[in-house]
């Protein structure tokens, strides 16, 4: 309880003035409809005083009725202006709850991304975050309001007949005891409830994303059962919540017919004792009064069921919120925005070594390497050999864990995240295309000083290759569905490689990105490269020797060790990795000179 109330204040925090000049003005008007509606019962007592006395009163009577309408109309008034000012105040908070959840999101290293995993925090950041929207927008409409209403209300019954004083505490014990027992059943529920949305959320997520490799292994029904042994136990929980909940209602309706027959029965009994008629119609009077502030007790308490189906739920999300807006980054931001001119491009592994978070192999060991501007380093090995996580420390979307990496003579983790990747353009191993246009995805996240016109965007879709997007409809302003699902993969390889050539950076990452790519459009778009960025540096990691024959340096690494380092001529002589590598792939005599087909 003590974290959901520290986590709760965090909350609130990202109120401003104005949203707390709002909650004093809601709480004013809640004060107001509580008097207003605990004033009525007065003007009944007096109505009904008068008529059963039998004394001709009209006037007096419609005095009064006009009364109670004006404090009918004022109530429901106020009752507007809290909504209003609640709605206003829970939109802005939960407006900058899901701000500040995405920019933490955004500020993640990948181990933080793993670790809570993308479904969990879709769900944080759209349905925790509702969750927590819809009991601050309750809190000021019934969290205040019940307890106000509830003590204001007995106050007035404890002043009164202690007959129904006494069978309103009885009603009152009733009601306060199933409520504790629904949160002491219920409350552990909810924080499952969301797990399992968050591992429904997957199931689903990795439905869709692999749609096409289900359908293809005719897998519909072992996802079909995947996704209903998910679906279930949701469904389960949330029938024990709903059940649970559900008894409420009936209680707090026999509790309130109980009470009101009772204060009926009682108010019968007393009357009968009474020797005179005005005696009778006081106490008459009296009776109607109380079993309205009785039934205003019974509607706080039922405000506070209400209070609870949502409450719990709704702690349990802004724990997790707390959660994303509490986890720290691995990577820390540096404070360096420029390096020395003269090692421009340059790129150093000093004994680099890596283990993932919470692993206890080593994925690499004691890599080290450096290439200079315009060089171009090839990564080459068995799958799983660990050339993709090399070239991944460079931009730091993870930190080495023993050694140092340089660009250009500055250790990365000494820059600003910003001026490191202005220096970088990467192409990753699935090539990810956003929705938009074609020109939109090649001049896609600005780089300080870079040059996005038409002409650059021209020139990148030139080098890398991208034709076919004359033929497309609209050209470079031709439609691109979100993760590029209308175009072929080769065509997002080569636009993925097109928004990395626009950059202009001092290091191009090419993260196995040519492998979709047929040998002729291979060949081309390095050549093409070369041309156009040779004063640029490369690290490539790619699965065929044609690729990377032409590389300054090639480095073979085998379940991530280094166990070759030079130029093709240098490895084929000295590497038998790479030579098993290279005549798996290609025959002699391109080996020895003529490249063919290969490129």
């Amino acid at each position: 309880p003590a974290l959901h109330e520290v986590n709760m204040l965090r909350i609130l925090k990202m109120l401003k003035w104005k949203e707390w000049v709002y909650a004093l003005l809601s709480v004013g008007f809640i004060v107001l409809q509580v008097w207003l509606d605990l004033t009525l019962p007065d003007y009944t007592a007096k109505i009904t005083q008068l008529a059963v006395s039998g004394m001709t009163q009209g006037g007096e009577i419609w005095k009064n009725g006009a009364l109670m309408l004006g404090c009918a109309l004022g109530s429901a008034l106020s009752s507007v202006a809290v909504g209003f000012f609640a709605a206003r105040i829970a939109s802005a908070l939960s407006f900058r709850m899901r701000s500040k959840v995405f920019d933490k999101v955004e500020s993640f290293s990948m181990a933080e991304i793993n670790g809570f995993s993308t479904a969990s925090l879709i769900t944080r950041s759209t349905n925790d975050v509702q969750q927590v929207q819809m009991i601050v927008s309750m809190g000021l409409q019934v969290i205040i309001k019940a307890p106000v209403l509830a003590v204001w209300a007995i106050g007035k019954i404890l002043s009164r007949n202690w007959q129904w004083s006494l069978t309103t505490a009885v009603a009152v014990l009733v009601m306060v005891t199933m409520l504790m027992f629904l949160f002491v059943a219920v409350f552990p529920k909810f924080r499952r409830i969301q797990k399992l949305t968050d591992n429904l959320n997957a199931v689903t997520r990795e439905n869709l994303t692999g749609v096409r490799v289900v359908r293809a292994y005719n897998a519909e029904e072992y996802q079909e059962e995947k996704f209903g042994r998910a679906n279930d136990e949701l469904t389960r929980t949330q029938l024990f919540t709903a059940r649970a909940m559900a008894v409420m209602s009936p209680v707090m309706t026999i509790v309130m017919t109980g009470l009101t027959l009772a204060i009926y029965w009682i108010g019968a009994y007393l009357i009968g004792d009474l020797p005179t008629a005005a005696e009778r119609a006081v106490l008459f009077g009296q009776m109607s009064a109380f079993s309205g502030y009785a039934m205003q007790v019974v509607a706080a308490f039922m405000m506070l069921a209400m209070t609870f189906i949502f409450l719990p739920r709704a702690m349990v999300s802004v724990r997790r919120i707390g959660e994303v807006l509490d986890t720290k980054s691995s990577i820390a931001d540096g404070t360096v925005t420029s390096s020395p001119a003269e090692q421009a491009g340059t790129v150093e592994f000093r004994n680099v070594s890596f283990r993932y978070p919470d692993a206890s192999e080593y994925v690499v060991r004691d890599v080290s390497f450096r290439a200079e501007r315009g060089q171009t380093v090839a990564f080459i090995g068995s799958t799983g050999s660990g050339k993709s996580t090399v070239i991944n420390l460079v931009p730091r979307f993870y930190d080495a864990t023993e050694g140092e990496v340089l660009v250009d003579g500055v250790n990365v983790k000494e820059y600003t995240l910003q001026a490191l990747h202005d220096k970088i353009g990467y192409v990753p191993q699935r090539a990810v295309l956003f929705s938009g246009t074609v020109e939109s995805n090649v001049a896609y996240g600005g780089k300080q000083g870079a040059d996005f016109s038409q002409e650059s965007v021209d020139m990148a879709l030139r080098v890398a290759q991208a034709d076919f997007v004359q033929k497309m409809e609209g050209g470079v302003q031709a439609h691109v569905a979100q993760g590029g699902t209308n175009v072929s993969g080769g065509q997002k390889q080569r636009l993925a490689i097109a928004r990395a050539v626009c950059r202009k950076p001092e290091i191009y990452i090419f993260d196995d990105c040519f492998s979709a790519l047929d040998y002729k459009t291979d060949r081309l778009l390095r050549e093409a490269l070369r041309r156009e960025t040779g004063n640029t540096t490369s690290l490539i990691v790619a699965q065929r020797i044609g690729t990377i024959r032409d590389a300054d340096l090639i480095i073979v690494l085998d379940e991530g060790n280094v166990v070759g380092k030079g130029t093709h001529e240098e490895l084929m002589r000295s590497c038998e990795v790479y030579r098993e590598i290279a005549y798996s792939q290609l025959s002699r005599e391109e080996l020895e000179g003529k490249e063919g087909s290969n490129g």
